[in-house]
C-alpha cells in the first residue's frame, strides 16, 4: 500500500503547496519529519505536521481571501515552512521573510508585496477550526512570493508557481527510505529558495530533518556526531566556518553525503569533506569517502537547475566540474548579442525549465532585463559549454572587473589570495580609478592569532597574479557583509573602503 501511495504521489499533477503536507502524511504517517532543538524544541510526524498545516489554514482563511498575500515574518525555523503551506492551503499567497534581513529590506518586502496580513508568530494562525479541504488552485496558479537576496540591490520578490515550487518534489518520494538510516542535519534560512525547496525535498524522500534554526558551527558538528547523521546541507560560507571550528578534528565519517548550494563552492573545500565523510561502514569501521553533491540555481528557477557530482573516492573523467542540468532544464552559453557561443568560450548562461518565475512582483523593468522574448532566463552567470548538455561555471557576470581594458574575474582574484595560508576568505570588488576605469580591491578575513598584515598580502597578490589582476588595496576585517543567506555582499564591501 505504501508503495501504491509513493507512486500516486510521484506522478501526481495536481499537487500544490497546500496539500503537499496531508499527501506525505497518507505516505509516511507516524514517521519523524523534524527534530528541531533550540529554546522551544519539538518534534514533529508526518501526521502532526499535516495537522498543524490544516490548524494554520483554518485560521489563515478566517482573515483572508483567496489569493490575497500573506507575509510569514516568523523567526527562522521548521515553522515557516509549514505556515507557508497553510497559507497556501487557505488559498492565500504566502510570502515568506528571511529573519536575517536588515529591518529596511523586511519593510521593504512588505511594502513592495502588498502584504495584506502578517503573520508574526504560529499563534496569529491559530484557534480557528481546522481546513479539512485545501482551497482549490491550480498547478500553474501563482504559489508564492519569494524575495532575491538583495546582494546587487534591493530584493525583488520573485513570482513563483505551485508547478515551479513542487513540480520536481513528486520525483522524490521514489527515494528508497526505510532501506537504510538517514537523517539530514541543516541550518538554513528557509525564507530563502534553498532552504525551502531542501526541506520540501527531504520531507518528500521521507529523509528526517535535524533542523537549527541557528548557524553555530560548533552546534552543528556535535549534531552530525551525535545524530551519526548521513546528510548534511550547508553553503560554502558555513563550511568555511566548520573547518574554522575544528570539523576536521571531529568524526564526521556517519556523513555519506554532503551538498553545498546558493554560492560558489571551493573543489578543494569539497576535497576536505569528502574525506571527512565516508561511503560505508564494514566490521563497524568507515570505508571510502563522502559524496559532494553541488546544486546550481537561485529564486528565479525555484530553487536547483543544475547539480554538479563529485563521487567519493574519485573524480569522473570529463565530468568532474561539469554541471548538469537536471530533469526539464537546458543552457545556453550566449555572448553580449544573445548569439550561441562555441564549446570553450566563456558566455552569460541562460537556463529554461519548469520552475522559472513568470516574472518580478510590480516590477515589469526587472522582468524584462531578467528574461529573453523567448523565455530564457539571463541568469548573470558565466559558463561554458561543457559534455552531456552540461556547462563548466566561470564566475559572475556582474562580479566582473575591466582594469585598463582587460576583464578581471574577481572569483580569480579571490582564489588567489585564499590560497595565502593565513587568509581564510577573500572578497574583491573594483573601485573607480581615473586612469584605469577601475582597480581590484580586497577585504579578507585571516586565521585567528595570524600577525599578517595587508601590506604582506598586496605583496602576495603581486607575486601570484598579473600586475592589472593584483589588488593594490586589502583590508583585512573580522567579519565580511552578508545577506542573510550568507553571501558577501559586494556593494557594502565596496562601501567599506570610501
Amino acid at each position: 500500500m505504501k508503495l501504491l501511495r509513493r507512486a500516486a504521489f510521484a506522478t501526481g499533477r495536481d499537487l500544490v503547496l497546500g496539500t503537499v503536507m496531508e499527501r506525505l502524511a497518507a505516505i509516511h504517517g507516524d514517521a519523524r519529519l523534524v527534530t528541531q532543538p533550540g529554546r522551544r524544541p519539538f518534534e514533529l510526524t508526518y501526521r502532526r505536521a499535516a495537522e498543524l498545516v490544516a490548524e494554520w489554514g483554518g485560521g489563515v482563511a478566517e482573515r483572508i481571501r483567496p489569493g490575497d498575500r500573506v507575509v510569514v515574518a516568523v523567526p527562522n525555523g521548521y515553522e515557516v515552512l509549514l505556515l507557508c503551506l497553510a497559507v497556501s492551503r487557505a488559498g492565500g499567497v504566502p510570502v515568506p521573510v528571511n529573519a536575517r534581513m536588515r529591518p529596511e529590506e523586511i519593510d521593504h518586502v512588505v511594502a513592495d508585496s502588498g502584504g495584506d496580513v502578517i503573520l508574526r508568530s504560529a499563534r496569529d494562525a491559530s484557534g480557528a477550526a481546522p481546513l479539512d479541504q485545501a482551497v482549490l488552485v491550480r498547478p500553474d496558479d501563482l504559489g508564492a512570493l519569494i524575495y532575491t537576496s538583495g546582494t546587487t540591490g534591493r530584493p525583488k520578490g520573485a513570482r513563483l508557481t505551485h508547478r515551479a515550487l513542487v513540480g520536481s518534489l513528486t520525483a522524490s518520494a521514489l527515494w528508497p527510505s526505510g532501506l537504510r538510516r538517514d537523517e539530514a542535519v541543516l541550518s538554513l534560512p528557509v525564507a530563502h529558495i534553498m532552504g525551502f525547496a531542501t526541506l520540501l525535498g527531504l520531507a518528500g524522500a521521507g529523509i528526517p530533518a535535524w533542523f537549527l534554526p541557528t548557524f553555530r558551527a560548533e552546534a552543528l558538528l556535535d549534531a552530525i556526531e551525535t545524530r551519526r547523521a548521513t546528510i548534511f546541507v550547508g553553503v560554502p560560507a558555513m563550511y568555511r566556518m566548520l573547518l574554522e571550528a575544528g570539523a576536521e578534528k571531529r568524526d564526521l565519517s556517519s556523513v555519506r553525503i554532503f551538498m553545498s548550494g546558493a554560492d560558489v563552492m571551493p573543489q578543494d573545500l569539497a576535497a576536505k569533506f569528502k574525506r571527512m565523510g565516508s561511503t560505508a561502514y564494514l566490521f563497524g569501521r568507515p570505508v571510502g569517502e563522502a559524496a559532494f553533491v553541488e546544486g546550481y540555481g537561485m529564486v528565479e528557477s525555484a530553487g536547483g537547475a543544475a547539480v554538479r557530482f563529485s563521487p567519493p573516492g574519485f573524480s569522473l573523467p570529463f565530468i568532474d566540474g561539469v554541471g548538469l542540468p537536471l530533469p526539464g532544464y537546458r543552457f545556453r552559453v550566449v555572448d553580449d548579442l544573445g548569439r550561441e557561443v562555441p564549446p570553450g568560450v566563456v558566455g552569460e548562461l541562460l537556463l529554461k525549465g519548469p520552475g522559472l518565475l513568470d516574472g518580478y512582483h510590480g516590477d515589469a523593468q526587472a522582468t524584462a532585463s531578467a528574461m529573453t522574448e523567448d523565455g530564457w532566463l539571463r541568469t548573470g552567470d558565466l559558463a561554458r559549454r561543457g559534455p552531456l548538455g552540461g556547462v563548466v561555471f566561470a564566475g559572475r557576470k556582474k562580479d566582473v572587473l575591466m582594469v585598463g581594458g582587460y576583464s578581471v574575474g574577481a572569483g580569480e582574484v579571490e582564489a588567489a589570495l585564499e590560497a595565502h595560508p593565513d587568509v581564510l576568505e577573500a572578497a574583491v570588488v573594483g573601485l573607480p580609478d581615473e586612469r584605469m576605469g577601475e582597480v581590484p580591491a580586497a577585504a579578507v578575513r585571516l586565521r585567528p592569532g595570524s600577525s599578517t598584515r595587508a601590506e604582506h598580502l598586496v605583496g602576495w597578490a603581486a607575486e601570484h597574479l598579473s600586475d592589472y589582476k593584483a589588488p593594490r588595496r586589502i583590508m583585512v576585517v573580522d567579519e565580511l557583509p552578508r545577506t542573510g543567506t550568507s553571501k558577501v555582499q559586494k556593494d557594502e564591501v565596496r562601501e567599506l573602503f570610501t
